[in-house]
């Protein structure tokens, strides 16, 4: 085994709960997360070589999930205003038939997803940006200097974006909240 090859699996080993973690908040889908964690180690070991030291190696490798799960997200969007587009024409999706799993309390269940959606489409509307800096400050709990590395920019531009997103947050959720 070649000394890259050691060093892919000692980082896979270290940093793959991390880059599941980390793609899971942007994606809140676990198997989604999971493929792009392994979407995130095949473009490392691909890159690895390229790999200049200007910042830490995990600050890297975590700078690649959140690129992977935002393009993932752009993804996403697409195919949903294509979806909407074919209901509208008249043509069904197929998974809107499936019913979903059972759970022991069906009241329970519903309000914490419906407040999750809620959450989850709050976050969405996010622009990237503002989105990443949040997620990564208040769900991963990184320094702003830290984020200021993954993001490449400066530490008063993460103040401002966080800022910013909780500030957007707290408008549409005081808003949805007020309505109902």
């Amino acid at each position: 085994m070649t000394s890259k090859d050691e060093l892919f699996k000692s980082l896979v080993a270290e940093h793959q709960e991390m880059v599941i973690n980390t793609c899971y908040r942007f994606v809140f889908n676990r198997e989604d997360a999971e493929d792009l964690a392994q979407d995130v180690f095949v473009e490392l070991f691909r890159s690895l070589d390229q790999f200049r030291e200007e910042a830490k190696l995990s600050t890297w490798i975590y700078r690649i999930a959140v690129t992977k799960s935002l393009d993932h997200l752009r993804r996403t969007k697409r195919k949903k205003r294509f979806s909407s587009l074919k209901r509208m024409i008249g043509v069904t999706d197929p998974s809107e038939e499936i019913a979903a799993p059972g759970n022991e309390n069906p009241a329970e269940s519903l309000a914490g997803s419906e407040r999750a959606e809620i959450l989850m489409e709050a976050l969405n509307s996010l622009p990237d940006s503002q989105k990443t800096a949040f997620l990564l400050s208040k769900q991963e709990g990184y320094s702003q200097q830290e984020i200021a590395d993954i993001l490449k920019t400066s530490v008063s531009a993460v103040e401002s974006l966080v800022h910013r997103a909780k500030k957007n947050l707290h408008n549409k959720l005081y808003a949805y909240y007020s309505e109902q």
